[in-house]
């Protein structure tokens, strides 16, 4: 049976009060679209129609190469209004039964694969299946209107929250935008569609009181979670739903093992992979995906991306990590930053104030303090002294520095690439090195100290 998922993405969100569109904001890192748009990818084969709008050209970049159909809705006419445009991409005839749309909202990011699944399957290709759940404070939602006043009488139509008497707003169980329809029955009902309420817009939950009357059944499925259906018109209401998705991901990495120190102090914007007896302290944040191996314990107030961190490592507060790996044992931080490309061996030490890029550093190789390694290749068992860079960059390319096994760098040096300093040496601080150095001998590139009897101090002229 053929199925197409057409979600909403054309509201302008005024609340949100931003230049950028209401879709296009971020929760755990990601755009709200996206996160519908993911989810989609675990319904099985189907097209996927894309209804936007406001900040049109922005929404369609964002899902470019998505392989999902970009329909504009050019002005924005109300819900009902929107389908419309879709209408021509659905796929079927007026007469084929077959087909099954599935109508989603682009701001409502948290709705769960199982949900929209069963909403596909209580439609069945021959009933209006809608999404609905109650809530303890409905306001601005369509509520359902039943037959009768029991829980389970038949579903009759929505009101829309502006359009309801004051009785009908007592009602809490409410419509949450998505619903499956045949998608021959839907074409007929959204271009049947008019504009006679209080607002002047076509709306799509017009199309039930459709369906009774032509006697098509109505269904309603309920969502497991508020969660689930919560959409997102302020910034304050993607707050509230960035929360409540940091605290799921925090209790589903809490039941794998991992020790957090305060689940309501954790940020995960991507994936992350955690080994056994992993402790992380608060305030961290996780993007992209991170790879953390048994027994690491992560300091508070991290900030790691795209990283892979091997068993037994430390990483002290306040370090940043992104497209790096770092070794078995190795101690990390505090206030350590590795860049892309660095790749720490076993046992490897970066200290406080310490950057390491486009750097590999061997087992046992230590730099402890204030220290800079960009495009460099390091021993084992290098000490590399406090103040110390390499000079990787001259204005146009960058050149490569690589220090031998053993070597011993002096607080202050200045290693002007490209440069190899020779096994087991020693390069004395304060030196600037600029031609290669001897394996196992002291190299000292420093002006000769100089004290000048009888100098004195400028003093300030008298005001």
């Amino acid at each position: 049976m053929a199925l197409d998922i057409v979600i909403m993405a054309a509201g302008k969100g005024t609340r949100m009060k931003s230049r950028l569109p209401k879709v296009l904001h971020r929760l755990a890192g990601k755009p709200l679209l996206q996160h519908v748009m993911d989810m989609t990818g675990d319904l099985g084969r189907a097209r996927t129609i894309v209804i936007t709008g406001h900040g049109a050209e922005q929404v369609e970049q964002a899902i470019a190469g998505s392989g999902a159909i970009a329909v504009r809705q050019e002005p924005q006419l109300g819900t009902g209004h929107a389908v419309q445009q879709a209408v021509p991409q659905l796929t079927g005839t007026p007469d084929d039964r077959a087909g099954i749309t599935l109508i989603l909202n682009g701001d409502v990011p948290l709705i769960e694969a199982t949900t929209a699944r069963a909403l596909v399957e209580a439609c069945a290709g021959r009933q209006l299946a809608l999404l609905t759940i109650e809530l303890e404070d409905p306001s601005g939602y369509g509520r359902i209107l039943r037959s009768g006043d029991a829980h389970g009488g038949r579903v009759l139509g929505i009101v829309e929250h502006k359009d309801a008497s004051p009785a009908q707003r007592q009602i809490r169980e409410i419509y949450t935008g998505m619903m499956a329809a045949p998608t021959a029955l839907l074409k007929r009902w959204v271009m049947a569609l008019t504009n006679q309420n209080a607002q002047g817009e076509y709306y799509l939950t017009d199309i039930v009181a459709m369906a009774v009357e032509q006697g098509v059944p109505v269904v309603a499925t309920h969502a497991r979670s508020e969660t689930e259906v919560l959409g997102v018109n302020s910034p304050a209401q993607l707050a509230e739903l960035e929360r409540r998705l940091q605290r799921r991901q925090a209790e589903a990495l809490m039941e794998a093992g991992v020790r957090l120190a305060d689940p309501d102090r954790f940020d995960l914007r991507g994936e992350l992979l955690p080994g056994q007896d992993v402790e992380i302290d608060v305030g961290c944040i996780f993007e992209g995906q991170v790879v953390v191996g048994d027994n690491v314990r992560i300091g508070a107030h991290c900030v790691i991306r795209d990283a892979e961190i091997a068993a037994g490592a430390v990483i002290h507060p306040f370090t940043h990590i992104e497209g790096a790996k770092v070794g078995t044992g190795a101690l990390i931080g505090p206030y350590a930053r590795l860049r892309p490309g660095a790749e720490l061996g076993d046992e490897v030490h970066i200290g406080n104030f310490v950057e390491v890029k486009n750097s590999t550093l061997a087992r046992g190789a230590k730099a402890n303090h204030l220290a800079y390694l960009g495009d460099s290749t390091v021993g084992e068992r290098v000490n590399y002294g406090a103040g110390s860079i390499t000079a990787n960059y001259d204005g146009a390319n960058k050149h490569r520095t690589v220090i031998g096994n053993d070597v011993h760098v002096g607080s202050n040096c200045v290693l002007i690439a490209p440069v190899t300093i020779g096994e087991g040496g020693t390069i004395g601080g304060g030196s600037t090195i600029s031609r290669d150095t001897p394996a196992h001998q002291l190299t000292v590139a420093r002006a000769r100290q100089v004290s000048l009897a009888g100098w004195q101090r400028p003093k300030k002229a008298p005001k």
